[in-house]
């Protein structure tokens, strides 16, 4: 098979895999669409004030393993660039996501799993810089925006053939979170109780 098909058809395999909305499906098993809730994001910090910490658990774990599964796919069936597509495309799957009239989450768990899966160092960093954040301010979208802008430079650092991918991925990531930026700025973001 040619291998530019291969390139598109993993790309849009990665696409479907972001599609997978644990909170949508949870939240629809448990009567209500997560979307229809709280925030109105299907992400894990919605499913945590809206279902309790188990809920928004298993929407973290699955929604990081998305971003690893989308990205190892590409790496073992298109090699390097393909799984750096693929790295893109499963989070625009997770936040635009087809099968659920393109509203999904704002793609920071996914986007973990990006990382890890491309570079288990970018991957832990951001998640340290990202929980500490969280920690000091209770502010969930105060550590995902924080950990964010620090990822094209680790990115940079760790592995450069990545970072164009990455911007991309931060840009996307942090336009999802405009509303959140205008709360910070007012100081009307609602704090995290774990």
């Amino acid at each position: 098979m040619d291998s530019v098909l291969v390139s598109g058809v993993l790309v849009v395999v990665a696409y479907f895999i972001g599609n997978v909305s644990p909170a949508i499906l949870i939240s629809k098993v448990k009567g209500r669409d997560i979307r229809t809730s709280g925030s109105g994001n299907a992400g894990t910090t919605n499913m945590l004030r809206t279902y309790g910490r188990s809920a928004a658990l298993i929407t973290l774990l699955i929604d990081v393993l998305k971003g690893v599964l989308a990205v190892w796919i590409g790496m073992r069936l298109g090699g390097t660039d393909v799984s750096y597509l693929c790295a893109c495309t499963v989070i625009i799957g997770h936040i635009w996501p087809a099968v659920y009239g393109f509203r999904g989450g704002k793609g920071i768990a996914t986007g973990l799993g990006v990382l890890l899966a491309v570079s288990p160092a970018v991957g832990i960093l951001t998640a340290i810089i990202a929980f500490t954040t969280i920690a000091l301010t209770k502010r969930v979208s105060a550590g995902s925006i924080t950990a964010a802008l620090f990822v094209p430079f680790l990115a940079r650092h760790f592995v450069p053939s990545f970072l164009p991918y990455a911007i991309v991925i931060v840009l996307v990531v942090v336009w999802k979170h405009r509303a959140n930026i205008g709360r910070l700025i007012r100081g009307e973001e609602s704090k995290i109780k774990l």
